[in-house]
């Protein structure tokens, strides 16, 4: 997808840096001097204070991470206790919502504010509070957006990470790949764990959603002159935006393009679940969900353990 749905966050790791932005001589990533790796040029070379290369060992290493730990989360949600996964879910949940919360504080620190990278703006912002929430609840609205998001326009920053860092290294880093790492992870969880499927009307909220959120950013991009997301000129330097053409036609083709592969990624659900029959899950009609079948009571219990009262929509026959 590209790059400016994907990326962003406080100290811009995950932005391309804007040259004319303010920066704090004194911090940590400029001690290295004019002419060192912390400089302005340094900061967008590779090297261990101002930028992780992309397809670099680092890199790598947490893709090879992340695919592993995808298959083993997968593997230990469909084999274990269902309250055991939902309690487990819950606290990483938790988890993660203290710490986008105390992210997005670090954020307007003064050792840290930037106005062109600090603002929540971003899409990688909003995940960052979307995904706790759809740990912690359920809630069929947060499943269905975090499936869209984080395996389109989250995954593009795991894929072609631009990870610049300003004030504190191991900070930065961990930061970025907690957020976009968690942003892949639990949908990947939540729809092939715990068998969530999106519908065609899980597809138009996300869609919603998306178009929302883009007239957030744009709004604050013409109170503050930033451009989180691209959205309100283009970028400096060349970018993958350049093949789809000026501003503001890259964002017409931006949106057809978002169109097209969420369809993509939404037909295949749909078309299986008709043929099996697969309830509804949840009001709304966001979600599909297949019934749990081992036997009477497990199915009750399992039932009421992972869904509220009158959540699960059965179909009559």
């Amino acid at each position: 997808m590209p790059e400016s749905l994907g990326t962003g966050g406080p100290c811009g790791a995950g932005s391309p840096r804007n040259p004319d932005s303010p920066r704090n001589p004194d911090s940590p990533g400029n001690l290295a001097g004019p002419e060192g790796p912390g400089s302005a040029d340094g900061l967008l070379a590779a090297g261990p204070l101002g930028h992780m290369p992309a397809y670099g060992a680092a890199h790598l290493s947490l893709l090879a991470l992340l695919v592993v730990a995808a298959i083993a989360l997968v593997l230990w949600s469909r084999g274990s206790a269902p309250l055991r996964v939902d309690r487990t879910l819950r606290v990483a949940g938790w988890l993660l919502l203290v710490n986008a919360v105390l992210w997005t504080a670090w954020g307007f620190m003064p050792w840290a504010w930037n106005l062109h990278e600090s603002l929540p703006l971003h899409y990688s912002d909003a995940l960052r509070f979307l995904v706790p929430w759809a740990l912690i609840t359920q809630a069929r609205s947060a499943i269905v957006v975090s499936w869209f998001w984080g395996l389109t326009l989250n995954l593009q920053s795991v894929l072609t990470p631009d990870v610049n860092y300003f004030v504190w290294v191991p900070l930065e880093f961990a930061q970025y790949w907690i957020a976009h790492g968690a942003g892949l992870l639990a949908p990947v969880v939540l729809v092939w764990g715990l068998g969530y499927r999106p519908t065609w009307r899980g597809y138009g909220l996300a869609y919603a959603a998306t178009v929302g959120w883009a007239a957030i950013a744009f709004t604050g991009n013409a109170l503050t002159g930033a451009n989180y997301g691209y959205l309100n000129r283009a970028p400096d330097g060349a970018s993958i935006l350049d093949l789809l053409g000026p501003w503001p036609q890259y964002l017409l083709i931006e949106a057809v393009l978002i169109a097209a592969v969420w369809a993509l990624m939404t037909w295949p659900w749909v078309a299986h679940d008709r043929r099996a029959g697969t309830p509804l899950a949840g009001r709304g009609g966001l979600l599909r969900r297949p019934l749990v079948s081992a036997g009477p009571q497990a199915s009750s219990s399992i039932s009421a353990s992972r869904s509220r009262p009158s959540e699960v929509v059965t179909t009559r026959r």
